[in-house]
């Protein structure tokens, strides 16, 4: 082995990698960006979970239930429900994920030494959530009603009578069988949608600049415009047949019905892709090459998929990382999903995620144009 020639080859491929700044900076960025988002985000334990309560009876008992169960860490009071129609809709919108109902007469029925009666509600749709709700408020219930029950009959110096003083009515909505699989495929569809639209432009432009044909283009009379809205439409139209697929397999191979409209779900689908068409467009006008577009493309799918609440409840994540969750379009494209394919509500309940996702769209699209007309020119 010749050493000089061995020590040239090393000094020449230090060269290309320094003459490379963004995969450079890459290779030292990803690592610790993706383990302090692993670190975070990976956390299969539930709580904190939004919490709404209809309280009929209003008496010292009944708030008592309350706070044993905010009190026990696994579920955060977000409001309070005037009325069924009220709770419902917090459930529907996905402001809350559980629901406390307390009937009139809960506080004389814990004096009369009868069972006293709750009902508590919990969004199915994400099985794991809805589990750890279930299971902890029935525990909950279970193992205060003694304290809750001493609390009203101390003041009138009867014995504890023995035996459990709650009846915890728990109730799956949406999902009732808690199957992980009606959760787990919307989550699916919108995560395979968004990679494959991102890679499909992510190679776009990097493809015609590697072989030369971007510079044909540019001296003919088509404008930066045209040639970016002419490359973004057939990919529209081919992701616009892939989510077909994907709803045909979720639906007639998997059984996950869609419950709600549609024509909603494919309009709201379009806004969607045009904001991962035209991030994948803005990634090909930054890399140089197909690698720098990987690159970029993978940087930006990874923390979708542990952020988005498609594989860990938001909910259990700590705050700041919830906020760079509602950085990612996916976060809300997941919400619409789940939304109209397992709980049938409307565009009344969506409105904020067609609002983030049409801004998120207008902005990166924007972008891309700004960054592609500056190639052309």
């Amino acid at each position: 082995m010749n050493w000089q020639r061995l020590l040239a080859i090393i000094r020449k491929e230090f060269i290309h990698i320094r003459r490379d700044p963004p995969s450079l900076g890459m290779v030292f960025i990803m690592p610790v960006v993706m383990l302090l988002l692993f670190g975070y985000a990976v956390n299969t334990d539930v709580n904190h979970i939004p919490l709404a309560v209809l309280d009929r009876d209003q008496s010292q008992a009944s708030r008592q239930l309350v706070a044993a169960l905010v009190n026990s860490g696994y579920y955060d009071l977000v409001g309070q429900a005037g009325s069924d129609g009220e709770l419902k809709s917090l459930l529907d919108s996905g402001r809350v994920q559980a629901g406390l109902v307390i009937p009139a007469g809960y506080s004389r029925d814990l004096k009369r030494q009868e069972m006293a009666t709750a009902q508590f509600l919990v969004d199915g749709s994400d099985p794991l959530v809805a589990r750890t709700a279930l299971a902890m408020a029935e525990l909950i219930a279970r193992y205060n009603s003694q304290e809750m029950r001493l609390v009203v009959l101390g003041k009138e110096g009867r014995a504890l009578p023995a035996g459990p003083g709650v009846d915890l009515r728990a109730r799956a909505w949406y999902n009732p069988g808690l199957e992980s699989l009606k959760f787990n495929i919307p989550g699916l569809i919108g995560l395979v949608m968004q990679n494959i639209t991102i890679m499909l432009t992510a190679f776009a432009l990097v493809r015609e600049r590697e072989r030369g044909t971007l510079e044909q283009l540019m001296v003919t009379p088509i404008k930066g415009p045209e040639l970016m809205l002419g490359k973004l439409i057939p990919y529209i139209v081919v992701a616009f047949i892939d989510m077909g697929l994907a709803l045909g397999i979720g639906t007639l191979w998997f059984k996950v019905p869609i419950t709600g409209s549609l024509l909603l779900l494919l309009g709201l689908t379009l806004l969607f892709l045009v904001f991962a068409l035209g991030l994948g467009m803005f990634f090909s006008t930054v890399a140089r090459t197909q690698l720098q577009a990987m690159q970029m493309s993978m940087l930006f799918i990874l923390p979708s998929v542990l952020l988005s609440g498609f594989m860990f409840p938001r909910a259990s994540m700590p705050r700041p990382i919830q906020y760079l969750g509602n950085l990612l379009p996916l976060t809300y494209f997941l919400d619409i999903l789940r939304g109209i394919m397992l709980k049938g509500i409307g565009v009344n309940y969506l409105w904020r995620d067609v609002v983030a996702l049409a801004g998120f769209g207008t902005g990166i699209i924007a972008l891309a144009a700004l960054r592609f007309r500056k190639r052309v020119e």
